[in-house]
């Protein structure tokens, strides 16, 4: 599988990577956004298979890498492909577990992506989420006011080198009571090499998407991110 370059042109090639644990809907989440990216003018490669990180000549023309694929396995032979074409330019993004809680075995992975998703209670929760402290005029996140969502509460292990655009306050959770309060991570970004990581911890279900704030981010993120 390959695509053509994209030097002498202006239209973006995207490379939508989807699979994994079916409870979190790749197909019907990563279509949403392969559609979206259509929309804004991408060229748009949707692959079922993490050999598509095997194939050079395809990253090198690709300007974003959209990853929807929850747990599983990844050879070190993927993840040394994808890494090296991020460092040297190409976008990577995505969205709850199908971002950060890929591949848990392969440190390298979550080395670049920043974050890697360790517990949420049991049941679903309602949160705030609300831009970080001065970066509320960042351009994924500009004019977007405090929102809630219920659904999944992601706790995290983060990496402090990531820029934190938005968090929330870890609600009670009757497990593990040590943990409320604590301001956790929702969407950063990174840069990784010559390349740009956006993530966002919410997304467990289509319906977590069609909230505005959620999707305007994913959105403005999946831009930042390209090439």
């Amino acid at each position: 599988m390959t695509v053509q370059t994209h030097q002498g042109s202006t239209t973006k090639h995207a490379l939508v990577v989807r699979g994994g644990w079916d409870g979190h809907v790749p197909v019907p989440a990563s279509d949403r956004y392969a559609a979206a990216l259509k929309e804004d003018g991408y060229d748009v490669t949707v692959s079922d298979t993490l050999d598509s990180y095997l194939d050079a000549d395809l990253l090198a023309g690709t300007d974003l890498v959209v990853q929807c694929w929850t747990m599983g396995q990844i050879t070190g032979d993927q993840v040394t492909g994808l890494v090296a074409a991020v460092r040297a330019g190409t976008g990577f993004a995505g969205w709850h577990g199908g971002v950060v809680d890929a591949f848990r075995t392969e440190t390298r992975y979550q080395l670049m992506t920043g974050g890697q998703f360790v517990h949420h209670p049991r049941e679903f929760t309602t949160y705030q989420v609300r831009a970080t402290a001065g970066r509320a005029d960042h351009p994924i996140m500009a004019g977007i006011e405090p929102f809630t969502v219920t659904t999944e509460q992601y706790y995290l292990h983060m990496d402090p080198a990531v820029d934190v655009l938005a968090v929330t306050d870890y609600a009670e959770d009757p497990d593990n009571p040590e943990l409320a309060g604590a301001v956790m991570p929702v969407t950063w970004t990174r840069q990784w090499g010559a390349g740009r990581v956006f993530v966002t911890a919410v997304g467990h279900r289509m319906a977590d998407l069609e909230v505005p704030e959620v999707d305007t981010m994913i959105r403005r993120g999946l831009t930042w991110a390209t090439r």
